[in-house]
């Protein structure tokens, strides 16, 4: 019997280090930058891998606030994932409730042309993109960093998925008590989905908080730089020093505008991480 229960415990065991392991591959960078933006400047050049709590100082946070403008690019950041995860999480939840519950002529064929823009790389988007923002004249506002994108493929393929599991039997009564379309959509669809919708709403966040591409392209103006915009340009300033300090300080700012930028999203993944991993699971559903 004992032989037994050693024999069940054993895989048990070996998955939790094979885990532990990975955790610590992940975490590992994450806690050297934590604890290095808190060293001495010339000590992160001297001695990257030394740890001396004695010697830990806020001197790289207060040299990031007064030589990089990390607020402004909070704030841009802020407002690009307010409105644009808003949109998003408004308007691609209908489209997919379209597509999942309602037959009309083409669907099909949208959803196809809808799905074979997942194939298009990022890159070949980008210049056709910029030509139209420039002759709409919205290059370096809130309208170019918000609109292109804002209602994606995966978003509206995430949420049929989701939606098409729902039974028809909830619709067709709600239809014979008399609610309208838009209403079996806001009171019977959205509180199902709830779940797909929180992991939905949480890979949003993270993809356009993290989205550096598009936002350096059509915001060259510091006025309109993105978070990411700002951490890209300061980590280019190591090597060109236009920041008017040494390659040590400069680290080292770095490294406190890159903890500063991470403990948002730390935040949001420990505190909606069930919400992810249901929502996850939900999107998984066969549809």
């Amino acid at each position: 019997m004992a032989d037994v229960v050693i024999r069940k415990r054993r895989p048990h065991l070996g998955s939790h280090a094979f885990l532990l392991v990975l955790t610590v591959a992940f975490l590992a960078p994450v806690a050297w930058a934590i604890l290095s933006s808190l060293k001495p400047a010339a000590e992160i050049i001297r001695d990257p891998l030394g740890f001396d709590p004695s010697a830990f100082t806020l001197d790289n946070f207060r040299g990031m606030l007064q030589d990089v403008p990390i607020a402004s690019g909070f704030l841009n950041t802020g407002v690009v994932l307010l409105v644009k995860g808003a949109i998003t999480l408004f308007f691609a939840p209908l489209a997919a409730y379209a597509f999942a519950k309602y037959d009309f002529r083409g669907k099909n064929l949208i959803f196809g042309a809808v799905l074979l823009t997942l194939m298009l790389p990022t890159i070949v988007l980008i210049i056709p993109l910029l030509l139209e923002m420039k002759e709409l004249g919205w290059v370096n506002t809130y309208q170019a960093l918000i609109l292109p994108g804002s209602v994606d493929a995966f978003a509206i393929f995430w949420m049929r998925q989701v939606i098409a599991a729902v039974p028809d039997e909830l619709l067709d009564a709600a239809r014979v008590d008399g609610c309208g379309e838009f209403g079996i959509f806001w009171r019977v669809i959205v509180p199902v989905i709830r779940p797909g919708l929180a992991g939905l709403a949480v890979l949003t966040i993270m993809n356009i908080y993290n989205d550096f591409v598009w936002p350096v392209v059509v915001a060259s103006s510091s006025r309109m730089a993105t978070l990411q915009v700002v951490l890209s340009t300061l980590a280019q300033n190591i090597s060109g020093n236009k920041v008017g300090a040494d390659y040590a300080t400069v680290t080292g700012e770095l490294l406190a505008a890159a903890t500063v930028a991470l403990i948002p999203l730390l935040i949001l993944f420990i505190v909606l991480q069930k919400h992810f991993i249901n929502g996850i699971l939900a999107g998984s559903v066969k549809g």
